[in-house]
Parts: C-alpha cells; structure tokens; sequence
C-alpha cells in the first residue's frame, strides 16, 4: 500500500495516466446492425471489437482524466462524421444493448484476414460458446497507472530493495482492494436497464423490455466466464499461472477471454508472458455502461471518481484473497447490477447490506480519506446518485425510453450526432 501520511507521498496521489476503450455498435436510420466494412481500416484509435460493426476507440494514456476523456471526445466526433457522410449515412448507438436484432445471422462477426485471420476464428469460438447475443453488449474500460514520480517517491519509503518487485505487490494489493470494492463503479455507472424485445424473441423486435437490471451487461444475464475464476494475487507469476491454468485445462481459450471486471496489465503487448518479464504496469476496470447523457459515453466526474477509487485501494492494505472471497466478490459485482438497490445486497466481511447502505458507507470512507476540495466534490457527485433517485443513469435511462426504446433511442442517436457535426 502507498505510505500516503507522508506529505511528499500525499501530493502525487492523484498523479498517474488514464486510458480508454470505448465500444459502440454502428446502425443505420431504420435502427438495425449496419452490414457494411469497418470503415476505419488504417486508424488505430478507431478498431473492431467482436462485431464487424462493433467501433472501439482506444486513447492514448493521458496525464489526467480531462486529457484522456478529450481524446475519447476528438475520436468519437471524428467517427461520427466520417459514418455520418457515407452513402447510406450510420450513427453509433448510445446505449450498451442493442438496437433491433434479426437473428443471430445479422449480428456480422468482425473479418480478419491474412496474418490476423486468427482472430476471427477466435471470434467464432467465443460466439459458438457465449452465443452471439451477448457479443453485441457495449461498454468502455478505464486503464489506470499510478504516476512514475509517485512510485519512486514511495519506493524510498518500501522495505523492498527492487523496484519492479515493489511495484507489483503495490499493483497487487490494489487489484485485490478492486475485487472487494470495484462492485460500487457497477452501482454509480449502470445505464443499460431496457433492452428490445428481438434480443429475447425476434418476434418481439420493437417491443421494450425491462430487463430488472441497472446494468443488464454486469448482471448475471451479461457477460460472464462459465465459471467463477479462481486466482492467486500472492505474485505477478501467481496471477499469471491463474489465469495460465484455465487456458490448460480448456476453460478459457486465451487470456483475453479473462472476462473478470478487474484485470492486471503489462505495458505494450498484452500477453502473461509480458507480464511476467516486464511487470504490471496499470490496472483495467471493465465494469462501466455507456451513459447517453455523455457525449462520447462517460462524464468525467466518473472518470475522476474512477480514479480517486483506484487511488484509494492503493493506500489501504489487503491480506490476501481466499476462495471464498473471490466467489463473493464475482456475486458482488452482479448484485450491484441489480436495479433495485434497496433489495440488492453486498456482502462484505460477513456482512450483509443492502446495495446502497453499502455504497453509501464505502463512500463516506473515501470522503474521510480525501481532504482535498476537489476530490470530495466528486465523491459528493457520486453520492447524489444513490439520494436522489432521478440522478442514477438506469432510472433516467427507464423513465426516457420506456415508452419505446429503440424508436426514442434513434432519434436521440441521430440527433447526438446532428449536435457533434
């Protein structure tokens, strides 16, 4: 854990870069998947995920929140506009449920080819076992780095004598902190409540379902390992193994199919074996909807809340995480999805409370930890939304576009886009 009483060590907290990966499906005006070719072929911020029509824009790691989100915002107006000037004209969907689905033949897995053709044959894989469905579900990732200037500050304070060993059991402590507390980014950022009946049925296509989660991708009905990963946090070659494990006892393909909201990882290409050599150098939190309300899907008080959460994980210590734990922490996440946080529960330390007794409580802790203005201000943001019922995405999200949620949700799609040109 940082040594965060020493002044020298208190004035770096909040230094560190932040990165995005933001999904989002390309439609066309009558709301359905768009079936033409990524159209984004030579820019490297602006790729595929699962789906053809699948955009995600990756940032580069900024010094701030602020830059990290400005870079989000200048490739998202960039997508718009060249999608908005093609023949047929498309739009990004602002939501993480999709729009109408024929079957599963109109969702387009993403086409590789030559030496990367591997990778839609992993794309095959992953939709033969989850089903396709679940592929279209959007979301963005916050990759967050604790500044070099912080680590070697706090490094002089460590007993450890390498660095890289240092930085990997701060890293480590971190993440086992996440995987008791990450669930709270769940509760504050879930904005995907309805869904189209033609998810369900295709019978049912502009039909709009309720689906009784805030966030329906985070619950139980989203996307999730078959089974509840079991790993050791003791080292990097632990964590590694882990995860190694599953792949050799066929439970995962490959690493990347880790799908756990919290994942450790190495600078440049990501690979255990990178890891391994190089160390952790940031930490992914894969848990966060698409807000519509944002322009590009996410507002920066929840960035900077982001951060402030992953920078208080880092101070406070972590023994180690047992079986049990881990099983709780995975059944936290989900029931933090769950719309109704006053039914919902979190269990921690034996201890059960509802979804908002405990979000409440976990933030009054970060308000006592920050004495700093600007830091509490966000954390009072955050608390807004669990006191005043209009202030969560999911219930302003459900009370927008119940009365039709892909009709209500074009026009607001076309109209996003109409306001960034």
């Amino acid at each position: 854990m940082l040594h965060h009483e020493h002044p020298e060590i208190k004035k770096l907290l909040l230094t560190g870069k932040s990165g995005l990966e933001k999904e989002s499906l390309r439609i066309c005006d009558d709301g359905h998947f768009s079936h033409t070719a990524h159209p984004f072929p030579d820019d490297s911020c602006l790729v595929r995920d699962f789906c053809e029509n699948q955009l995600e824009i990756n940032t580069k790691a900024a010094a701030t929140p602020e830059g990290a989100l400005r870079d989000l915002i200048y490739h998202h107006r960039k997508a718009e506009q060249a999608l908005h000037v093609l023949p047929v004209p498309e739009y990004l969907w602002p939501f993480s449920n999709p729009p109408y689905i024929r079957n599963e033949d109109d969702i387009p897995v993403a086409q590789f080819s030559g030496d990367q053709r591997s990778k839609t044959v992993y794309r095959n894989y992953l939709a033969e076992k989850y089903g396709k469905y679940k592929m279209t579900f959007c979301g963005i990732h916050f990759n967050y780095s604790l500044s070099d200037e912080l680590l070697h500050a706090d490094f002089a304070f460590s007993e450890e004598t390498s660095f890289n060993k240092y930085r990997d059991r701060l890293y480590l402590n971190t993440a086992r902190n996440l995987m008791r507390n990450g669930w709270i980014i769940t509760v504050l950022c879930a904005a995907s409540p309805l869904l189209d009946g033609s998810f369900l049925n295709r019978d049912d296509a502009g039909k709009t379902v309720f689906s009784g989660m805030a966030s329906t991708r985070c619950s139980e009905l989203g996307y999730w390992n078959h089974f509840v990963p079991i790993i050791n946090y003791h080292s990097v070659f632990t964590y590694a193994d882990g995860i190694r494990e599953m792949v050799q006892d066929g439970m995962i393909a490959s690493q990347t199919e880790y799908y756990y909201p919290v994942r450790l990882k190495s600078r440049g290409e990501n690979s255990l074996d990178e890891l391994e050599k190089t160390g952790i150098d940031h930490i992914e939190l894969r848990n966060i909807d698409l807000n519509p309300y944002a322009e590009a899907g996410i507002c920066i008080e929840d960035l900077k809340f982001m951060q402030l959460l992953v920078v208080y994980d880092s101070c406070i210590h972590s023994g180690e995480l047992s079986k049990e734990e881990q099983v709780t922490a995975e059944l936290n996440f989900k029931n933090a999805s769950h719309y109704d946080i006053d039914i919902a529960k979190i269990l921690s330390n034996g201890v059960s409370l509802s979804v908002r007794q405990a979000s409440a409580r976990l933030l009054d802790q970060m308000d006592t930890f920050f004495t700093d203005t600007d830091a509490r201000e966000i954390i009072d943001f955050q608390r807004q939304k669990l006191t005043g019922k209009s202030a969560r995405y999911a219930v302003r999200v459900h009370a927008d576009f119940s009365d039709g949620f892909v009709k209500r949700g074009l026009e607001y799609a076309i109209k996003k886009a109409g306001l960034s040109h």
